[in-house]
């Protein structure tokens, strides 16, 4: 079985649209590129499910092979994804048009530093896990105690353990 062109080339420009919107700093615009997107990716689960066939209903006996009710399932699960999406990034931009009076999203002052450090080629900080102290790897692993040596993680562990302490007081309670 062969694919409809019509709808290979739907998928394509879907795709291709949402993309482009979704890469925008508007948030109605990633709205709707989000909106595309998803359409693009049910129409593409539609199109791989095959052919239509008879109705997947037990009982009804037809001539013709059934058809996979999973691309259905999958397609209506993606529909209610998008639906959330859909009103979680409506409620981004209501709210920043309330805050800012526009829907667009800003650079983070984060990332703006750390884009400034990496052109000078500087770190943000002092890492210590990062930074050699001389020691080499073989040196590190003799060090190292590993729990499944045979009786070296223990050698230095006591045979019992101590016994419980007995310096608190006993109060009278309700005083």
């Amino acid at each position: 079985m062969s694919p409809n062109i019509v709808f290979v080339v739907t998928i394509g420009v879907l795709f291709t649209v949402g993309v482009y919107l979704v890469l925008e700093r508007s948030l109605t615009r990633i709205l709707l590129g989000i909106v595309l997107l998803g359409n693009g990716t049910n129409l593409l689960i539609l199109v791989a499910g095959g052919a239509a066939g008879a109705p997947p209903i037990i009982g009804v006996a037809s001539d013709r092979p059934m058809s996979d009710p999973l691309p259905q399932a999958l397609i209506l699960t993606a529909i209610v994804i998008t639906l959330g999406l859909t009103a979680f990034l409506l409620a981004m931009a209501y709210r920043s048009w309330q805050l800012h009076r526009h829907d667009e999203v800003q650079d983070d002052v984060e990332d703006r530093r750390i884009v400034r450090l990496a052109a000078r080629d500087e770190r943000a900080f002092e890492d210590a896990d990062t930074e050699s102290d001389g020691e080499t790897l073989d040196e590190e692993a003799a060090t190292a105690r590993d729990e499944m040596d045979e009786g070296g993680a223990f050698d230095d562990a006591p045979s019992e353990p101590p016994p419980p302490r007995t310096d608190h007081t006993h109060r009278e309670e309700g005083r």
